[in-house]
């Protein structure tokens, strides 16, 4: 099996390798290609341009005047003398000028009794002035010094063209000519003495470029432009030349032309060999695809599950890097043109197809994967939520998210960055130190300090935190300021006494489960104890009828008993875990109030308590369920019928305080009542002394958790034995 899997292995690369061979090829060939179509590199762009560039070098260097043809022709305009007589103003003004340039030298040197130095300052002055009147007397002056100045601008313009010849005699090594212009019939040729114009047309010429009979190598005239104004000088007249250019197999070797000539015939065939080359390994590849002979990929899932780990937008991003270096790879090699060498071009062309096989089978193998994960949009979409730029958002976001700590943390990293710049001008130009110094004791060191200072007090919250996590509970943290670390410390100190109450409630529920499970026990087994006995009692056959009657009527109570403890007690259950739909209306609560108290009259009737109940004369209405409302009444009636001291009074009050009808129900109990009131609430709880009674124990616990589900409140208050309950619910 491994050695199948090696083998396919190879055989994909040397597939990916054709194919990239060929890729390479082609590409080469039509990107270089169109240089070396031509029969002959004198047929070529490259070769055209050397020899416009020849023909031009011949057109400014050799087909002009010489410099002293060009110096006689000089003339000087009368412009040209006025120009320069008036070029720093009149007669009067230049001589002011003069008078003023040397004034203080000769000052100077007289204050210092140099008097020799003082004599020369005045004779250069009056050579000056003598010279500076002579413009404006005499035009023969004048013309000699611009004459001069024509000549030597003349001189600079020749020995500018020095390069320009020099360049020349390089071209001329390599083209033989024969020119002759069209009018003057002058010849310029730099044909050896042993060669005649006729031989440069032979089959011995490398390159023949002819000129005559209707086709002239013409020029455009050249002028140089001396001074500000007056005619310009010429150089050469607008010609055309008749004649031939060529160059001979016995052209000097070595030169730049004569390389290009013989590089062209090798990388003509060299490229014709690599395209050859590239089209034989792209059908080797083909007829290789054909038989399926492709490592199968997906056996390289596991390649998969540790490239998904990267980001999805980081993915995208490699893989057009590395297409472009794919590209870039592929389309680098095949200049043939930079290589001298070839074995060098061989060597190169082997070292780039490694590299681009390498760039195309990582590129291959991305977008595999890539295509791979598009048939799995819902998944895309996931990764694309937990995409670097998402992760950078969010980050962003969050550090926001307490806008004075992102703008703290903000401005924290501007300082430093500005402060680390600033320190960065002082190795530049240690004068900087004279600004960056001040900087640093200024604000550098106050945010240092002030940095320092918060990760003392953040470490502070870390460690106590640390401490409560591992149950030990330490003082409060010291809250310092109004940072966000002193808003953490309030928090986390809320958050601690919030863990000490829970901890102290998990206790009390612990507690309270223990006795739920005892009185549920005691309250159920007692009935279901004498439902047993009697029983047992009524298999006795000698039993006599009035006996039968007396247990038969034990049992029924005790039955009807039972079955009420395990009915509030499903009622309590779907009450505490919201499980229970109410049919809300518009309910008249002193009608319900009424009705509750209607249902105990002849219980009240028979007691020996005193019943005081107060509403108001107009009705008070409530949106609730009637029904469950009710119950919460029965049921708080009931228990102060029940545990009430005879001979006392209930005080029962109905009225409406600010938008809220108040029930309250006041009576001193017969039985003493345990400290923790609010235990009350809960499921099988009663007063520690009244257990005896034939309650159940979940009225209070069932009446609050209908009057929580309306959104009202209930609660207890005891005082001594003064026993009372409200009950506040919205009216309407």
């Amino acid at each position: 099996m491994a050695t199948k899997l090696k083998n396919e292995l190879i055989r994909t690369v040397i597939l990916l390798m054709l194919l990239t061979l060929g890729g390479m090829s082609l590409i080469s060939v039509s990107t270089h290609g169109s240089e070396y179509v031509k029969p002959s590199y004198f047929q070529t762009e490259n070769f055209a341009r050397q020899f416009e560039h020849f023909t031009f070098l011949l057109s400014q260097v050799e087909l002009i005047k010489t410099k002293a043809e060009v110096k006689k022709s000089i003339e000087v305009s009368q412009d040209e003398i006025d120009e320069h007589r008036y070029r720093y103003g009149t007669l009067s003004e230049q001589i002011a000028s003069i008078n003023e340039q040397y004034k203080y030298d000769i000052q100077e040197a007289e204050r210092t009794g140099n008097e020799e130095m003082a004599r020369l300052y005045k004779e250069e002055r009056d050579r000056k002035i003598e010279d500076i009147s002579a413009n404006f007397t005499n035009d023969e002056h004048v013309s000699k010094k611009i004459i001069s100045e024509k000549e030597q601008e003349i001189n600079r313009h020749f020995q500018e063209l020095q390069s320009a010849r020099v360049e020349l005699e390089r071209y001329k090594s390599v083209f033989t000519y024969y020119l002759k212009e069209k009018t003057s019939g002058k010849t310029y040729s730099n044909l050896p003495e042993t060669m005649t114009p006729e031989q440069l047309s032979t089959k011995d010429m490398l390159f023949v470029k002819s000129y005559g009979a209707g086709h002239y190598l013409s020029f455009e005239g050249q002028y140089f432009y001396l001074g500000n104004s007056g005619n310009p000088i010429t150089l050469s007249e607008s010609s055309q030349f008749e004649g031939v250019i060529a160059i001979s197999k016995d052209a000097q070797a070595g030169s730049e032309i004569m390389n290009n000539f013989q590089r062209f015939k090798k990388n003509q065939v060299v490229l014709l060999s690599y395209f050859i080359l590239g089209v034989i390994a792209l059908i080797s590849a083909f007829i290789m695809l054909r038989n399926k002979a492709i490592f199968p990929f997906e056996k390289i899932e596991k390649w998969q599950v540790l490239y998904d780990r990267v980001p999805l937008d980081i993915r995208i991003i490699l893989l057009l890097v590395s297409s472009l270096l794919t590209v870039e790879s592929v389309t680098s090699s095949g200049n043939l043109y930079y290589y001298d060498l070839l074995s060098v071009f061989i060597q190169d062309v082997l070292v780039q197809l490694v590299v681009s096989t390498l760039f195309v089978s990582v590129t291959t193998l991305q977008l595999l994967f890539l295509i791979k994960k598009l048939r799995e949009p819902l998944i895309l979409v996931e990764e694309a939520k937990d995409s670097m730029i998402v992760r950078i958002y969010q980050a962003i976001r969050d550090a926001f998210l307490v806008r004075k700590v992102g703008t703290q943390l903000l401005l924290l990293l501007t300082i430093v960055f500005m402060l680390g710049s600033s320190t960065m001008l002082v190795f530049i130009d240690p004068r900087f130190i004279i600004i960056v110094a001040p900087l640093l004791l200024v604000v550098g060191i106050p945010v240092l300090f002030i940095f320092m200072r918060q990760a003392g007090y953040l470490n502070l919250i870390v460690r106590n935190v640390a401490e409560v996590t591992n149950g030990h509970f330490q003082p409060d943290l010291p809250v310092k300021g109004r940072s966000i670390f002193a808003k953490l410390a309030e928090n986390i100190n809320s958050l601690k006494r919030g863990v000490k109450t829970s901890q102290r409630e998990q206790a009390k529920s612990e507690r309270l489960k223990t006795e739920l499970i005892s009185n549920v026990s005691h309250d159920l087994r007692t009935p279901l104890t004498s439902i047993i006995t009697y029983t047992e009692l009524l298999k006795d056959k000698h039993l006599d009828e009035e006996d039968r009657t007396a247990y038969l009527d034990i049992i029924d109570r005790k039955s009807k008993r039972l079955k009420i403890l395990i009915d509030d007690l499903f009622e309590a259950t779907k009450m505490a875990t919201g499980n229970i739909e109410l049919t809300k209306e518009k309910v008249d609560l002193c009608q319900l109030l009424e009705q509750a108290l209607a249902e105990y009259n002849e219980a009240i009737q028979a007691s020996t308590l005193h019943i005081r109940v107060t509403k108001p004369e107009r009705s008070v209405y409530a949106y609730v369920d009637g029904q469950k409302m009710w119950r919460v009444f029965d049921n708080i009636i009931g228990n102060s019928l029940k545990y009430s001291l005879e001979q006392t009074r209930v005080y029962i009050t109905l009225q409406v305080i600010r938008d809220q009808a108040v029930i309250t129900i006041k009576n001193v109990t017969k039985y003493e009542l345990g400290e923790n009131i609010d235990e009350l609430f809960e499921r099988f709880k009663r007063g520690d002394t009244s257990r005896q009674t034939e309650g159940s124990g979940l009225g209070l616990a069932i009446a609050k958790s209908i009057v929580d589900l309306h959104e009202g409140t209930l609660t207890i208050d005891v005082d001594g034995d003064l026993f009372k309950v409200t009950i506040s619910l919205a009216t309407v």
